[in-house]
């Protein structure tokens, strides 16, 4: 088994330019102190915005569906319900960037049926977490929403 330098980066011709910001020498080690996981942590946000289209179209959907529940006057229990659904899709979204990196890591650019089924059911774990997002959304906005505009 090949063992690979920790200190060594990547081929840096591979790797997309704006992915590159995050590169990291000691990537490997465990943050030393509280103050470096929260850096970490917004690194890791950070490249989600900037990478993941489906993470932005998610994070839109939440500000809007927020804003409406402001705007309807919604319960704070209402409000509450719906901010715990769209972290959980926001969750899930970095969750499923993750795996999707490490078998990309693991396997390169290889093609692998495991591989496949880790990156599939990591995906479809946010699917069902937006469609149960929507429906929740739909059962704590509609009512109010139509008894706004009158219908």
């Amino acid at each position: 088994m090949i063992q690979e330098d920790p200190n060594s980066l990547p081929d840096i011709d591979i790797i997309p330019k704006q992915e590159r910001l995050f590169l990291r020498k000691d990537s490997w080690l465990t943050a030393k102190d509280l103050a470096s996981s929260f850096k970490y942590a917004i690194q890791g946000l950070i490249y989600n915005l900037l990478t993941q289209r489906n993470f932005r179209i998610h994070i839109f959907i939440g500000i809007c569906v927020i804003a409406l529940s402001i705007w309807l006057n919604l319960s704070f229990d209402d409000v509450a319900i719906l901010i715990l659904t769209i972290g959980a899709v926001l969750v899930l979204e970095l969750i499923n960037t993750s795996i999707e990196a490490v078998v990309d890591l693991a396997i390169g650019k290889r093609f692998n049926t495991l591989a496949r089924v880790a990156k599939d059911s990591s995906a479809a774990a946010v699917l069902v977490a937006s469609f149960s997002s929507v429906l929740i959304a739909c059962c704590l906005i509609l009512p109010p929403l139509l008894t706004r505009l009158g219908l």
